[in-house]
């Protein structure tokens, strides 16, 4: 498993409202025959390379139960370090592949609202 940067094995993603927080999104448009291929190739370059990068939090990968999309929703601390992860030499042969198997669009956002089930229990 991926340990996060500050060395524990584990870490879950918490989508919250988090100015100290950036999160990239990619939405990856492939054919379903792909979208394993695609997944495999994410979940390999988070393991050994993504995770790695300075200012990286999580990673976390859906699948769309119809085959044609993947979606990666990362979390980042800020702006620039995606920037630097963008531009990152490492980073061309992915990009290279991504191409190959997938049309892919990316932004960056923050989250303006989120609601769990366990503050509406609380309330």
């Amino acid at each position: 498993p991926v340990r996060s940067q500050t060395g524990s094995a584990t870490m879950e993603t918490a989508i919250r409202v988090d100015r100290a927080v950036t999160t990239l999104v990619n939405v990856f448009t492939v054919e379903p025959d792909n979208q394993p291929k695609m997944l495999a190739l994410l979940e390999e370059g988070t393991q050994t390379t993504f995770s790695r990068m300075p200012g990286w939090i999580s990673t976390s990968l859906l699948r769309s139960r119809d085959g044609r999309q993947v979606v990666v929703y990362s979390q980042w601390r800020d702006g620039r370090d995606i920037e630097a992860f963008r531009q990152d030499p490492r980073m061309k042969p992915y990009f290279e592949q991504f191409g190959a198997l997938a049309k892919h669009e990316a932004f960056t956002c923050d989250v303006s609202y989120s609601l769990h089930a366990e503050a509406q229990t609380m309330a």
